[in-house]
C-alpha cells in the first residue's frame, strides 16, 4: 500500500523545503512543529509511513526523532525548520516574523 494522500502532500512540502533531502537534525523539530498543527495520532501515522519510505538508517533517525520531538533544544531550531518549510509553500509553518 502506497503513503496517503496527505503523506504525499506532507512529503510533496518536504521536497519543496528540502529538495537535499531533510537532515537528521531537523527531523526533531519537524515533529515538534507537526504536533503542534496537528493530532498527535497522524503525526505518529506520518513518522510511520515516511519510516516506511525510508532506507533504514533515516527511519532508525525518524523513529527517534519522533520520540525526541518533546526536547526540541530552541525556539530557534523551530523557526529555522519553519522557515525552510513555509519557503516551500508548506500551509502549517507560516514565517516566524518575530525575528524580523
Amino acid at each position: 500500500m502506497g503513503p496517503s494522500e496527505v503523506l504525499q502532500k506532507i512529503i510533496g512540502w518536504l521536497r519543496a523545503g528540502y529538495p537535499e533531502g531533510v537532515p537528521s537534525t531537523d527531523y526533531v523539530p519537524l515533529f515538534a512543529l507537526l504536533k503542534t498543527q496537528l493530532p498527535e495520532d497522524e503525526v505518529v501515522t506520518f513518522a510511520a509511513e515516511l519510516a516506511a519510505l525510508s532506507d533504514d538508517d533515516t527511519a532508525k533517525v525518524i523513529n527517534e526523532a519522533l520520540t525526541g520531538c518533546s526536547d526540541c533544544e530552541s525556539d530557534a531550531e523551530l523557526a529555522r525548520v519553519r522557515a525552510r518549510l513555509a519557503a516551500g509553500g508548506w500551509p502549517l509553518a507560516q514565517p516566524d516574523r518575530s525575528q524580523s
